[in-house]
């Protein structure tokens, strides 16, 4: 089954940094490209994502939605839902996904304490390693099913504003 071609970014959002991966434009291969500080008062990691986007021309963004083992949603994929309806907001015509993502974090670590990176080391990688690992599985989903993976984000559409401003 053919992939769309197109590089996509892949997020893990977490509370106080923000993973970011890509891919190459065949959809193959996911590599980590930064970690990002959450600013959850002035949304510069939105800014530099939104960046990120446009410098890599991606067709996509896959944001990992962080379910209970269960499947069920609690606070935290509340959270990121509504961070990837304000990112979908920004993007305009580039679509934003949700792809589950239960696992991903511990799966990191391990494979980080795996390769020999220490403890303390791993802190700065990890969210990387998270997005990289959400979007190789929306790649490997893409790949197999022939259907764009995950949950497409609702654009969040602008009121227009009335002739007094509001």
């Amino acid at each position: 089954m053919a992939l769309r071609r197109g590089r996509r970014i892949g997020v893990d959002v977490g509370l106080a940094r923000v993973g970011v991966a890509s891919c190459d434009p065949d959809g193959v291969l996911a590599t980590p490209v930064a970690t990002l500080t959450r600013d959850l008062e002035g949304a510069d990691d939105i800014d530099a994502l939104v960046r990120l986007v446009g410098e890599q021309e991606a067709i996509e963004v896959v944001v990992g939605l962080p379910l209970s083992l269960s499947g069920g949603e609690g606070a935290a994929a509340t959270a990121v839902r509504d961070y990837a309806r304000v990112l979908g907001g920004r993007l305009g015509a580039v679509p934003v996904r949700l792809v589950d993502e239960r696992l991903t974090t511990v799966d990191a670590h391990r494979d980080l304490r795996a390769s020999g990176v220490s403890g303390r080391a791993q802190r700065a990688v990890v969210d990387q390693a998270a997005a990289v690992l959400i979007l190789q599985g929306a790649l490997d989903l893409e790949r197999s099913s022939g259907n764009p993976p995950g949950e497409l984000v609702p654009m969040k559409r602008r009121k227009p504003r009335t002739k007094d401003g509001r």
